[in-house]
């Protein structure tokens, strides 16, 4: 595979081949914090055949540890509140978090007061907000490539834990 790699990058210096758009890429970790499984479903179409955000070099991870952006869908619940956490500050920096439709940014919710933390952006820094009940694929799509331009942050931010009560 190597050689085929080296091979290939010979031959586009031969050709002149010109470089891509956009020659960064972004994995993204999805976390569901307590949504009504809407934006999900607009989230699994934007990277389906149709929109196929692989192609922009936008992939969806299995592992905080392996992901650039955490992008969060609904409102926090108490009970995803520290899981929440946990997959933030496993990322690598620098971090960049994106509320992903109205519930994360804590329009129009629904549920018991003591079982609401709050908006994605009242426990985590958030560097990008979609907002939309849900939002289209396209929404969804322009704004995660309006990421991959914008560049990344100088350094990485440290949040501490809160303590438990």
């Amino acid at each position: 595979m190597f050689t085929l790699l080296r091979d290939l990058r010979r031959l586009r210096r031969q050709i002149d081949l010109p470089s891509p758009d956009r020659p960064r890429s972004l994995a993204i970790r999805h976390v569901d914090a307590g949504s009504c499984n809407g934006c999900e479903h607009e989230l699994t179409l934007a990277s389906g055949p149709y929109y196929d955000l692989q192609r922009f070099g936008l992939g969806v991870v299995a592992s905080p540890r392996h992901a650039d952006v955490l992008l969060v869908t609904g409102i926090v619940t108490t009970r995803m509140h520290d899981a929440l956490l946990v997959a933030y500050h496993a990322m690598p920096g620098p971090r960049r978090v994106a509320a992903l439709g109205d519930c994360a940014l804590g329009h129009n919710v629904i549920g018991a007061e003591n079982t609401l933390a709050g908006p994605v952006a009242a426990i985590l820094p958030v560097d990008l907000t979609i907002p939309g009940c849900p939002p289209t694929p396209d929404q969804i799509a322009a704004a995660l490539l309006e990421l991959v331009d914008r560049d990344p942050p100088a350094t990485g931010r440290l949040f501490r834990r809160p303590a438990r009560e």
